[in-house]
C-alpha cells in the first residue's frame, strides 16, 4: 500500500469507528480514493468496521457516485466463482449502493436472484436487499418472492434476514410465513440503524410483522 493510501486509510478508520458518516462523505469530496479504501473492509465480514464501511460506501455513492460507479464491475466480479474470493460483502454493498443511488445498480437488480442462489452470498445479499427494499421495494418484484423461501431456511441468520428484509419492503404476501417465526428464539446478529444488534429470529419477525400491519 502506498504511503498516500495508508494515510487516507488512517483518516477513514477513526471515522468508521465512531460512525461519523458526514465527515466520511466530506472526506470523499476531497480525496478520490475513499470508496476504494472502504472496499478493503468488505473482506472482514461480521466486524463493526465491515458494517460501517458498507454504510459509508453507500453514502459516498449518494454524494459522489462517480467514485463508486467504477467499483460496480469489481463487486460483480467478486461474486463470480472465477474470482475465488467468496464474494464477502460484495452483495451487501450492491444493495447499500442502490439504496443511496439507485441508478448505479438499477440495471443489475435482476441478477440478485442468481446471487441469492449461491450459498456463499446469501446472507450478504439478503441484507443488501433489505436495505434497498426500504426505499425501492417496487423495483424488487422479481427478488422478493425468492426471499420468502428463506423464511423456512434451516439457518437462523438467513431466516432472520429474510423476515427483516420483507418487513422493510412491506411485502404483504409474506405475512403468514413471518408470523410463523415470531416464537423462534434462535440468537442472531443484525446491523441496522448504525448498530450491530444481538437479537433473535422471533424479535426480528415481530418487528417485521408490525411494519406489515
Amino acid at each position: 500500500m502506498s504511503s498516500k493510501r495508508r494515510q487516507l486509510r488512517e483518516k477513514i478508520v477513526p471515522l468508521l469507528q465512531v460512525g461519523d458518516f458526514a465527515a466520511l462523505t466530506a472526506l470523499a469530496g476531497q480525496e478520490t480514493g475513499v470508496a476504494d479504501i472502504l472496499m478493503q473492509f468488505l473482506y472482514e465480514p461480521g466486524a463493526l468496521l465491515y458494517w460501517r464501511a458498507l454504510e459509508g460506501l453507500g453514502l459516498v455513492a449518494g454524494s459522489h457516485p462517480e467514485q463508486v460507479g467504477k467499483l460496480i464491475n469489481r463487486l460483480l466480479y467478486l461474486l463470480n466463482e472465477d474470482s475465488g474470493s467468496n464474494g464477502w460483502g460484495a452483495a451487501a454493498a450492491l444493495g447499500e449502493i442502490g439504496r443511496n443511488h439507485i441508478a448505479l445498480v438499477k440495471e443489475i437488480i435482476p441478477m440478485f436472484v442468481g446471487i441469492l442462489a449461491e450459498p456463499f452470498s446469501q446472507e450478504s445479499m439478503l441484507w443488501g436487499v433489505g436495505r434497498l427494499a426500504e426505499v425501492q421495494a417496487e423495483l424488487l418484484h422479481e427478488v422478493l418472492p425468492e426471499i420468502v423461501t428463506f423464511l423456512t431456511n434451516p439457518k437462523p441468520q438467513l431466516r432472520a434476514l429474510a423476515a427483516w428484509g420483507l418487513g422493510k419492503a412491506r411485502y404483504q404476501p409474506a405475512a403468514a410465513a413471518i408470523q410463523a417465526l415470531t416464537g423462534d428464539g434462535h440468537p442472531v446478529q443484525l446491523y441496522d440503524c448504525g448498530r450491530l444488534l444481538e437479537t433473535t429470529v422471533g424479535q426480528i419477525a415481530r418487528a417485521a410483522l408490525a411494519s406489515l400491519t
